[in-house]
């Protein structure tokens, strides 16, 4: 996305109706409308977010090619642009590239999600100081509302970024537009372009030019289409985002739905996705993890189960919801297990919604339990709560039951614990122990969670 265009010599003479015309901004506006108050959405967005958090406390880092692995260090799930430029392929098995990688001076850290998450939290504090309407759209993204004219606006972006520069060390990339969609996109051109120092204004741009960054853009790299939607379009001569924006709308509604039609409209610059200030309830909550080491004994199996059940539980809980059905399963590697690949799994229902976690544990363990075979090698297991219910539409029919009462409240007293001293801390029976299991997750290049303990807070040396 290139810059806009500069404003050339005043006009001069008359139209062919004899008027003499208004001048323009680079945009197509008039001064006067330039001047207009207008509501925007921008959309903010860490650059490189795993590999900024990791820089923030490793300056060490600048400059360097840098990449983030996934869990017991498998894949590379981030990369630095100085790694992007050596070729690093997203999802490369790390244990395939780090000899070629160490030759090139890639670094590579274990994901650091605690960091990651506290990180993300502190920058969305920051950025609701600028807007009262904010929807945290992902762990690095957030949409927010400005209101102003074209000038203030790009200059409130601008404070934004230097904010969250100085404040955290994070960089960020803005676009802004009418809409969400087109927001999207102008955030592509603040990344490509450095000429826009991070900040992309879709109204800076004349319609024309308008027209010819849609039409630069493949109308699958457009929010809410995607691959797969895209070779759907194709027949209909839809390549392009431009193409899409021209496009009938009826017809696509009919054909791939509201959403997609959406979609249509919002390049129009008509706002159909308002900014949801209330995160959505998930409809299922998942916990699952690869061993580090396969697991071969009943016995281990049980306790991973009553982590995972209890870490599941605390997430039910933080959203406010009940739990009326659980999965759970245990599965053996499909590529080495030469007995033959095994996956368990069982569901159970709840005769009333719950968030104890020692209910969960227990059910866990009895309809799993006897299927754990002590012979096989287990490298994965995991539980997902689904049929969801908030907490506070539900209440016992029979207050005069015994049976009925509700657990002990001890759920809460952990999450606060946990909250402040670390989530290791304490837990009900063997998830309480704070020693390194086993089969944890292995991360041998994980740095310290320096926000978040105070055990872990990076020392600052003066020379």
């Amino acid at each position: 996305m290139s810059e806009p265009a500069r404003p050339g010599p005043a006009p001069t003479g008359r139209t062919a109706t004899g008027r003499t015309p208004s001048a323009r901004m680079p945009s197509g506006r008039t001064p006067s409308e330039a001047r207009q108050t207008e509501r925007s959405i921008a959309i903010v967005d860490a650059n490189n977010f795993y590999v900024s958090c990791e820089r923030v406390f490793d300056p060490s880092l600048e400059g360097r090619p840098v990449v983030v692995l996934s869990n017991n260090d498998g894949c590379v799930i981030a990369r630095s642009q100085e790694a992007k430029a050596l070729n690093v392929d997203m999802a490369a098995p790390w244990h395939s590239i780090a000899p070629i990688a160490a030759m090139q001076g890639v670094v590579a850290v274990s994901s650091n999600y605690e960091l990651y998450g506290d990180m993300s939290a502190r920058s969305a504090e920051i950025l609701s100081r600028y807007t009262s309407e904010q929807e945290v759209y992902s762990i690095d993204e957030s949409f927010i509302e400005l209101t102003g004219t074209l000038d203030e606006t790009i200059a409130q972006a601008r404070e934004i970024r230097r904010a969250m520069r100085k404040l955290i060390g994070l960089p960020v990339s803005i676009g802004i537009a009418p809409t969400k969609t087109l927001a999207k996109l102008a955030n592509r051109g603040s990344k490509q372009n450095p000429a826009l120092g991070g900040v992309c204004h879709l109204g800076s741009y004349a319609p024309t030019q308008q027209t010819a960054i849609l039409a630069s853009v493949d109308v699958g790299d457009v929010w809410g289409i995607g691959r797969r939607t895209a070779k759907k379009l194709a027949p209909l001569g839809v390549h392009t985002a431009a193409d899409l924006r021209d496009a009938d709308a009826a017809l696509v509604r009919k054909r791939f739905g509201v959403v997609q039609a959406r979609v249509v409209h919002e390049l129009r610059g008509v706002d159909c996705l308002p900014i949801e200030q209330v995160q959505p309830e998930r409809e299922q909550i998942y916990h699952s993890r690869s061993f580090a080491v396969p697991i071969t004994t009943v016995t281990e199996l049980e306790e991973v189960l009553s982590v995972y059940t209890q870490r599941a539980a605390a997430r039910l809980r933080k959203q406010g919801s009940l739990t009326r059905l659980m999965r759970c399963f245990a599965a053996t590697s499909p590529f080495s297990d030469t007995a033959g690949h095994t996956n368990h799994s069982v569901s159970v229902a709840f005769p009333e919604p719950t968030d104890d976690a020692t209910t969960l544990y227990r059910a866990a363990i009895a309809a799993l339990g006897p299927q754990l075979e002590p012979d096989k090698r287990y490298v994965r297991a995991g539980v997902t709560l689904m049929e969801l219910t908030p907490r506070d539409e539900h209440a016992s029919l029979d207050v005069f039951d015994e049976a009925a009462a509700a657990p002990p409240a001890y759920g809460a007293v952990i999450d606060r614990i946990a909250g402040k001293f670390g989530e290791d801390t304490l837990g009900l029976g063997v998830a309480g122990l704070r020693h390194r299991r086993g089969w944890s997750m292995k991360r041998d290049m994980v740095s310290p969670r320096a926000t978040t303990h105070w055990d872990e807070l990076a020392t600052v040396k003066a020379t």
